[in-house]
């Protein structure tokens, strides 16, 4: 747990007893932690106290669980390969075509975006979801007018739920204004705000509710395996059942890939009442760049998935390799709204504490406990993983993504990207772009206009670079400029399995 509970045990395994003294120790902590719980409640009332009260409750459980924790969660030996039929290959499930009222399987369904987001890994401020990817639009903006295709098409009503954090909350809601006259219902719900907790007294560090000042860092939102609690204390869960919804298809909202995949709603819809699946994983085959990616494993007789976080350190190579562990997970998640009801009830959904390290500002090192939303699979009846596309895997964590999405590679309709059809390979390039590039602002003003790569293979760009327009890149093709060296490279430039290096500056004469 904490190197200042090994110790308080250890001075007490000298005195005897260590199974006792461990158990008076996590009382100890934990009616510590419940004292610490109801003081930062009471300098609060109302709807703020009440809705911290309902997170509390939340986080006293994963508290529990958290010093409840006895070494890693698996045991490297039970890990077995899923049985054939676990995992389906989507060609098989799309080989089964589409019934004539596609309609009625989508009304149906309900599509949730994960948008607790900020941009600052790309230098953005605010929600990563508004930050533009293609032509002025946004993740956001990609995502409804997805769905508004999709509504008029087949005349449905498929609705969006975006589960914010308190970091995203109120700029997505100011945003939302303006999709008020779009064919598509837009919902939202808040993920938890849980405490973090200092790494030596396992409490929390805030001393108060509110989010300003010194207890602007004493809080977070515990990772997207919170969707279940939060989703059913909102209350958004209970009016969707009522509207004879189904299914949520949720993903990433910076997965551009992730779109509603008719074929996949089909197989759901379409099973028997008995054997109703309750959760698909959309899983795709790992490549080298994919190494630290979830991946599906059989344990204790169920479909499980395992992170790298929970490998022991002696076997990380091995969940590494490609050929042991073939696939990893999307987060593209099908999971029944019935069964997240039932299972929230019974408080019955079992997900592994991911224990994440921070160090605040001031230089405190503090502890965030998390959960993942994939890792609730095991709790689940008729769990599926169906092998899908690459393609349903495109996300933008950096600005070298970015450039992909942003290029002649795909094309734009109706909100979705495809890979152009002048590819003459599916596979995506592998772009490196060095840390001048690193925010989106600067990386923008590096770029006269996007380079055609669409017979690109590799790219590697370090230093001070700009990219003149209509520049045209091709096989493999390094730029290198060292410190206080400048490259640009000049309009209409065609590079093919090129190394650039040293200085090239071109000024206005």
């Amino acid at each position: 747990v904490s190197s200042f509970v090994q110790g308080q045990m250890s001075k007490g395994v000298a005195n005897g007893g260590m199974a006792q003294f461990q158990e008076m120790m996590r009382q100890q902590l934990e009616s510590s932690m419940h004292a610490e719980l109801e003081k930062l409640l009471d300098t609060s009332t109302g709807a703020e106290r009440e809705v911290s009260k309902k997170d509390f409750e939340g986080f006293k459980n994963i508290f529990h669980r958290f010093l409840q924790v006895k070494g890693p969660s698996v045991e490297w030996i039970k890990i077995q390969r899923p049985p054939e039929d676990s995992i389906q290959p989507y060609d098989k499930i799309a080989a089964r075509g589409l019934p004539d009222n596609v309609a009625d399987s989508l009304n149906k369904l309900v599509v949730v975006k994960l948008n607790g987001g900020l941009g600052t890994s790309m230098g953005c401020k605010g929600p990563k979801s508004l930050i533009s990817v293609r032509n002025e639009n946004t993740f956001l903006d990609l995502t409804v007018q997805q769905i508004e295709h999709l509504n008029k098409t087949y005349n449905t009503d498929v609705p969006l739920v975006l589960m914010n954090s308190f970091n995203t909350d109120e700029d997505t809601k100011k945003i939302l204004q303006k999709y008020t006259h779009h064919r598509v219902k837009i919902h939202t719900f808040n993920q938890s705000r849980y405490p973090r907790i200092n790494k030596e007294s396992l409490l929390p560090v805030s001393t108060n509710l509110s989010m300003t000042g010194q207890n602007s860092e004493g809080w977070y939102p515990p990772g997207h395996g919170d969707i279940y609690a939060s989703f059913h204390n909102s209350g958004l869960l209970d009016q969707l059942i009522a509207q004879g919804k189904e299914y949520i298809f949720v993903s990433n909202i910076d997965n551009l890939g992730a779109t509603v995949d008719l074929h996949i709603l089909h197989h759901l819809v379409s099973q028997p009442n008995g054997k109703r699946c309750e959760f698909v994983m959309e899983v795709t085959d790992k490549t080298r760049a994919d190494v630290k990616g979830g991946t599906l494993i059989q344990y204790e007789g169920k479909l499980r998935l395992l992170e790298i976080a929970q490998v022991p350190k002696a076997h990380v190579d091995e969940f590494k390799s490609v050929s042991k562990f073939k696939i990893f997970n999307t987060n593209n998640l099908w999971i029944s709204l019935a069964a997240i009801k039932r299972l929230q009830e019974q408080k019955a959904i079992d997900m592994e504490i991911i224990v994440n390290p921070k160090t605040l500002d001031g230089g405190q090192n503090v502890v965030q406990l998390e959960t993942a939303v994939g890792a609730a699979i095991k709790s689940f009846d008729n769990a599926l993983g169906i092998n899908v596309p690459r393609s349903r895997f495109l996300p933008v964590k950096t600005t070298s993504d970015l450039l992909l999405v942003m290029s002649n590679l795909y094309s734009l309709d109706a909100g979705s990207l495809t890979m152009s059809p002048k590819r003459e390979f599916p596979t995506t390039p592998h772009v490196k772009l060095g840390s001048s590039f690193t925010k989106v602002q600067e990386y923008l003003t590096r770029f006269e206009s996007i380079p055609d790569m669409l017979e690109l293979d590799h790219l590697t760009v370090s230093g001070d670079v700009t990219f003149g327009k209509n520049v045209s890149l091709k096989g493999t093709v390094i730029i290198i400029a060292n410190h206080g060296d400048r490259i640009d490279i000049p309009a209409g430039s065609m590079l093919e399995n090129k190394i650039v290096s040293g200085n090239l500056r071109i000024l206005d004469h």
